[in-house]
């Protein structure tokens, strides 16, 4: 994620709002000390991004899942 130290921000602001709203968050540093992160409005929060989990309870995961194929593994290499 680019980092852009206030000034440049005021001088290119319509530029990087631009790419803000396209998708291309950004941060604005005062003296190299990031202070805030621009991201369009409709991108969801980092914590409303949830990937891992999101089927909890809709998927029942069978007792012998590590097991499971194991007669035909055994078959394939000859045990």
């Amino acid at each position: 994620m680019e980092t852009i130290n206030i000034h440049k921000a005021k001088t290119h602001l319509s530029r990087l709002i631009e790419k803000a709203a396209r998708g291309e968050p950004f941060i604005i540093a005062k003296a190299g000390k990031p202070m805030v992160k621009v991201v369009p409005i409709d991108q969801p929060a980092e914590a409303e991004q949830r990937r891992l989990g999101f089927m909890i309870g809709q998927i029942i995961v069978p007792d012998d899942f590590d097991r499971m194929g194991s007669h035909e593994i055994e078959d394939l290499f000859g045990a």
